[in-house]
């Protein structure tokens, strides 16, 4: 078999019992942290004009949009719910890269689609199994660095197969028809990172879009509609030689299959901001404290980079949240002045207030070439009386090696989800989704993601 068919037979045939305690663990913990990031974007402005972009142009369908009381078809509710995951910049990270923001709309989507109702294990298989092959379709590529280098953003390109993979599983599709989802998803791939010189709006699409997609994808195989069989072979129009024609490791797409879990790898965001910034946010919290300083006694930061990094992250305007939470110098500026880098340290007031203008000036950043793209930068804080000190982390918190704790993630959640559904349902959702298993009430966990009324 070539690749496309051993992961299409991976995603049909693994079960629930083959992936590690730990894996499924840390999947309800990702689970409840995209929630809880859809629900806070629910109603955010990018979210309600995509949602009345739909409404004004199809009738309602069966499937539920989060934080509100609307209801779309299948593909339009996952491209609603994904965007509203990525919205504000809270989603996990280190998958395709936001893996969550893209798979758990889409397979939740589905839900009403199957045959027989799954329980919260078949939730929790298909979502590990969407996580497993979209991060092997971006290592396929080369890594995260040379494919978002090439102007392409990961999580648009490559989330479309997560997306599909686990729509193909909860629908029980069989080998060759999943193979067939993954191929015509390779067709639907696509996103670039044109936005960061503007702040666009069209990264959140890059969420919002695979997930879409990865449902159609499905729904067409199901029907009988070919996608074609050497999408991943080294052979002309294909995915690989496309998209990484200078970077493809073919062989990522199916080393350790099943032995090594890449949801594993992924982050969960404490901070509102781009996850290449929370390094440096963590080391400047770690600099004032042992300068004995606050925010406003610092008298420059100096930030020594990968060229990569510099490049992605080095933006100063904020006119946008988009752009803002792109820019290294602004979190590091409100981490100071603020001493988070919360949401609320990106409202458009704080954005524009003269201190925090007037920091990120003293804030540089320089290409440091001993680092490899993905290294974390050294930071040097200056205080105003001359002292200086340099930090570099190279494990960021919420990292799978520096996790947020359980009480640190379900506060997350909370914060986030209490803008879009009353306290009860709040808890409610905390307690169904940290304990998602073979016994979870499904239905009664996507009624809590809708409120009475629409917003």
């Amino acid at each position: 078999m070539n690749a496309l068919h051993t992961l299409a037979g991976f995603v049909c045939d693994t079960p629930f019992a083959a992936i590690p305690e730990a894996v499924v663990a840390k999947a309800r913990r990702h689970f409840l942290d995209t929630l809880g990031a859809a629900l806070a974007g629910a109603n955010t402005e990018l979210t309600q004009r995509c949602l009345g972009a739909l409404l004004c142009s199809e009738p309602p369908g069966d499937v539920a949009v989060w934080g509100g009381a609307q209801r779309l078809s299948a593909r339009s509710a996952a491209l609603v719910n994904g965007v509203a995951a990525h919205a504000l910049e809270l989603d996990d990270a280190g998958g395709c890269d936001h893996s969550g923001a893209v798979v758990v709309p889409a397979m939740l989507a589905v839900l009403p689609l199957c045959a027989k109702p799954p329980n919260g294990e078949a939730l929790l298989t298909a979502m590990v199994l969407g996580y497993d092959v979209a991060r092997r379709v971006l290592e396929a590529c080369g890594g995260y660095s040379p494919h978002n280098g090439a102007g392409w953003h990961s999580t648009g390109t490559c989330g479309v197969f997560g997306a599909a993979a686990a729509c193909a599983r909860l629908l029980q599709l069989n080998a060759d028809q999943t193979a067939h989802a993954l191929g015509l998803a390779a067709s639907m791939s696509g996103g670039l990172w044109s936005f960061i010189h503007d702040g666009a709006d069209s990264k959140k699409l890059h969420a919002g879009r695979p997930a879409e997609a990865g449902v159609l994808a499905v729904l067409l195989a199901r029907q009988g509609m070919s996608g074609p069989s050497q999408v991943f072979e080294d052979s002309w129009g294909g995915f690989l030689r496309t998209y990484a024609q200078a970077a493809a490791e073919p062989q990522a797409l199916t080393a350790d299959l099943g032995r090594v879990w890449k949801l594993a790898r992924c982050s969960i965001k404490p901070y509102a901001a781009c996850r290449g910034t929370h390094a440096a946010i963590d080391a400047v919290g770690e600099l004032l404290a042992e300068l004995g300083i606050d925010g406003t006694q610092v008298e420059r930061i100096d930030v020594r980079a990968s060229a990569f990094l510099v490049d992605m992250c080095a933006g100063v305007d904020t006119r946008t949240l988009a752009a803002a939470q792109m820019s290294l110098p602004y979190a590091l500026a409100v981490r100071c002045l603020r001493g988070n880098a919360g949401l609320d340290s990106y409202e458009g007031a704080v954005r524009a207030a003269p201190e925090v203008q007037g920091l990120m000036a003293a804030i540089s950043l320089r290409i440091e070439p001993r680092l490899a793209p993905l290294d974390e930068p050294f930071v040097q804080v200056t205080s105003a009386d001359g002292r200086s000190a340099t930090r570099q982390v190279k494990l960021a918190l919420g990292g799978p090696l520096n996790p947020l704790s359980d009480e640190a993630l379900i506060d997350k959640f909370r914060s986030l989800a209490i803008r879009a559904l009353p306290t009860a349902q709040v808890d409610g959702l905390v307690e169904l989704c940290m304990t998602l298993g073979a016994d979870t009430d499904v239905p009664r966990l996507l009624g809590l993601l809708q409120t009475a009324s629409p917003l």
